[in-house]
C-alpha cells in the first residue's frame, strides 16, 4: 500500500515538474496599428490624454506661456483631453501669469469645450506623423501634426491656430521640427509640441 501511495506522489510530481508555464501564457498581443485616421480614432477612443508639468510646451499653440493675452492665455497647470464619438473633448486648467512668468501651480478656473470634427490626413505607416486638424465651436480651429511614440504610451501634438502657421504639417517633417515652421509669417524658434500620455 505504502509502494502505490509513493508511486502516485512520485507520477504527480512528475506530472508538475513537465508542466511548465509556457502552454499557460497568452500570445503577445499584437500592438494596434495607427496606420489611419480610422485605426488612430479607434485606439483612442475611451481613452484619456493628460499633459502636465514638463509635458507642457513653451509655446502652446505658438504662443509663449509667459505673456498675457487675457482669456486666450496659454500658461497651464493641465490639460485633459478624453477622447468619445472619434471627437475630443478638452479640459484644462489655466495657470496664473505673474510678472511675465507662466506659474503652473496658480490654477485658475477650469474650462470646457468639445470639438466639432477632427480630421486626420496623410498618416505614416506607423502613426509616427499624422497631419491633424480640430474644430470647435465658436470656429476656433487648431491645425498641425501629430504622432505616436513608438510604445504608443504618448500622443505628441503640434498645434497652431488656423492660417497662423506654415511648414506646420508632415510633409515639412516630424513632430518638433520647428525650424520648417514659421508662425505669422516670422521664424518660429519656440516649442509647441504638446505631450500627452495615453491612459
Amino acid at each position: 500500500m505504502k509502494k502505490k501511495l509513493l508511486s502516485a506522489v512520485m507520477v504527480c510530481a512528475l506530472g508538475l515538474v513537465g508542466c511548465g508555464d509556457d502552454d499557460d501564457k497568452d500570445p503577445p498581443v499584437e500592438a494596434p496599428k495607427l496606420n489611419s485616421s480610422a485605426n488612430i480614432l479607434a485606439f483612442l477612443e475611451g481613452k484619456t490624454l493628460l499633459m502636465t508639468g514638463a509635458n507642457i510646451p513653451s509655446h502652446p499653440n505658438g504662443f509663449s506661456e509667459d505673456i498675457d493675452f487675457g482669456a486666450s492665455s496659454q500658461c497651464y497647470q493641465s490639460v485633459t483631453m478624453s477622447v468619445a464619438g472619434g471627437n475630443f473633448k478638452v479640459d484644462s486648467v489655466p495657470g496664473t501669469i505673474t510678472d511675465n512668468v507662466c506659474n503652473h501651480d496658480a490654477p485658475k478656473n477650469p474650462l470646457s469645450f468639445t470639438s466639432n470634427t477632427v480630421l486626420i490626413e496623410n498618416v505614416a505607416s506607423d502613426g509616427s506623423c499624422f497631419d491633424v486638424t480640430f474644430t470647435f465651436p465658436g470656429g476656433l480651429v487648431q491645425e498641425g501634426r501629430g504622432g505616436f511614440t513608438t510604445d504608443q504610451k504618448t500622443l505628441k501634438l503640434e498645434l497652431f491656430f488656423k492660417n497662423q502657421s506654415t511648414g506646420s504639417r508632415c510633409a515639412n517633417g516630424a513632430v518638433g521640427t520647428s525650424s520648417s515652421v514659421t508662425l505669422n509669417g516670422q521664424p518660429f524658434t519656440g516649442n509647441a509640441v504638446q505631450t500627452y500620455a495615453i491612459q
